[in-house]
């Protein structure tokens, strides 16, 4: 190998390249195992809600009918904050009669500077359907060290070339069976390219199976959970799910929650009484406790064990000379470099169709809008120096600092974290630091934050490292949309 004959400084920094890279790619492959979600029977379309539950509830098992739909027991003190729903029907039109919208090609994105994976999650325990019901597209910038993913509802509305208008959640089983040049990934793969105009260079599916195995041999992963969130699920895994007395309501959350495989697997993917845009959301939340885990210096030497699960769960066209080319993302990729994007309520409109099945229909204009910001370049600077936020929890609730920071790294910010000089702040404060005292950013952070005016404190320093710190005090609202946050 050619490392055997460098040495010295040069022989250095090349291992220190191939460490970083190895990050890269189990980044890279753990996005594809938080991709994973069940076949599930068909239900109605319903709004994007966060299921909140109140202080005193508790997790009982409960009646379950896996192939019903769902009304909320009173007895669990649950109740549902709409944030985001889908366009409303158009007043006037039978929903039958609505047009099919989708007639030609898109045309195609920029995507030049970008590398663009198609990940998808299935169920494969039966065998018999290739349904791919959760997908979610990474665009990857090598240069700038920076990746967004966006999430795709499983019941969007599209023409699928060769079979006309239909889920796009059916499109690679459609492949799969029709002898599709590139099968079911490639079918897929050019209906995405025809209905929204973006490229796909790569595509991986993954079992959901192998998705328990990597969260275990990483050691779990510590998700900071902002909204809290309740939804059914089972006594134990291995529980036949047809029976009703195997169910009870479970509440993970606010806070940072430890979760094991099973724990985190069903936080991903569970839609009982949720829907897709919502775990789109929680989906993607994972993805980043999971690269965060993976950076910890301890995970080395569980490298072969994590090679070994994903020798065995992952069905790609993502070759390691592939991964290769996408070493210098390793040198400086954070969580505030991953951009988060959502095909969400305000970007489709819910139809029935004459069939009488519940589809989203997309806004093309709109989304492609969205898609064109997540494949561009995020502006990382103020001036000549990277905003970096300084988080001080003084509340009495532990985590919540941390919980702050997946906001601001959501939106961009790095963050930073330091001792408050006590944990009785009632009030939240931001001191902004720096010396041009800028009131177009503080807005923006203070909007982000969810912090009036009052909360801003001036104080310009020609010193410090950072560009604002923020006080978290108990008057800190923990629960955040993070729909449009992305820089």
């Amino acid at each position: 190998m050619i490392i055997n004959y460098l040495r010295g400084k040069e022989r250095l920094l090349l291992l220190e390249q191939v460490q970083k890279m190895k990050y890269l790619f189990f980044l890279l492959l753990v996005i594809l195992f938080c991709s994973c979600a069940p076949i599930e029977t068909e239900q109605s379309y319903s709004p994007y809600f966060f299921v909140e539950a109140a202080s005193n509830a508790t997790a009982t098992p409960t009646p379950f009918q896996p192939s019903g739909h769902f009304s909320l027991p009173v007895s669990t003190g649950l109740r549902i904050s709409a944030i985001a729903t889908a366009t409303p029907l158009p007043t006037g039109i039978p929903q039958s009669n609505l047009p099919e919208i989708i007639t030609k090609a898109q045309p195609q994105i920029d995507t030049s500077e970008t590398v663009n994976i198609l990940l998808l999650g299935a169920d494969s325990r039966n065998g018999s359907s290739f349904r791919t019901d959760t997908i979610l597209i990474a665009i990857i910038r090598p240069k700038d060290g920076q990746v967004s993913l966006i999430s795709i509802p499983r019941d969007l509305w599209v023409n699928i070339p060769t079979v006309g208008m239909q889920r796009i959640n059916t499109a690679y089983e459609y492949g799969e069976i029709s002898d599709y040049p590139g099968g079911g990934a490639g079918l897929l793969k050019d209906t995405i390219m025809f209905n929204l105009g973006i490229r796909l260079d790569y595509t991986s599916m993954v079992d959901f199976d192998g998705f328990r195995k990597i969260v275990d041999t990483i050691g779990g992963i510590d998700l900071p959970i902002s909204c809290p969130y309740t939804d059914w699920r089972l006594l134990d895994p291995t529980f036949d799910p047809e029976e009703e007395s195997n169910w009870f309501l479970f509440t993970v959350g606010p806070g940072i929650v430890h979760m094991n495989g099973d724990l985190s697997l069903w936080y991903a993917r569970s839609r009982k009484l949720s829907n897709d845009f919502d775990r789109g959301r929680r989906q993607q939340e994972v993805i980043r406790s999971i690269y965060g885990q993976i950076l910890k210096s301890n995970l080395i030497e569980k490298i072969p064990a994590l090679y070994t699960d994903l020798s065995s769960t992952v069905t790609s066209d993502l070759l390691l000379g592939d991964i290769l080319k996408l070493a210098p993302l390793g040198l400086h990729l954070s969580n505030a470099d991953i951009r988060s994007y959502y095909i969400s309520g305000d970007l489709v409109t819910s139809w029935i169709t004459p069939g009488g099945a519940y589809v989203l229909l997309p806004n093309i204009e709109l989304i492609q809008k969205m898609i064109e910001t997540a494949s561009s370049k995020a502006q990382k600077s103020i001036g000549s120096e990277r905003i970096i936020i300084e988080i001080q929890n003084g509340s009495s609730s532990d985590g919540w600092d941390v919980l702050a920071a997946e906001r601001l790294n959501y939106a961009g910010y790095k963050t930073t974290f330091n001792n408050a000089d006590n944990r009785f702040h009632t009030t939240s404060l931001l001191y902004d630091l720096t010396t041009e005292q800028d009131r177009t950013k503080t807005a923006r952070l203070l909007a982000i934050l969810g912090l009036p005016e009052t909360a801003l404190v001036s104080v310009p320093s020609l010193t410090s490292k950072v560009s604002y710190a923020l006080i978290v005090g108990d008057d800190f609202s923990i629960c955040f949309d993070p729909i449009g946050l992305a820089p």
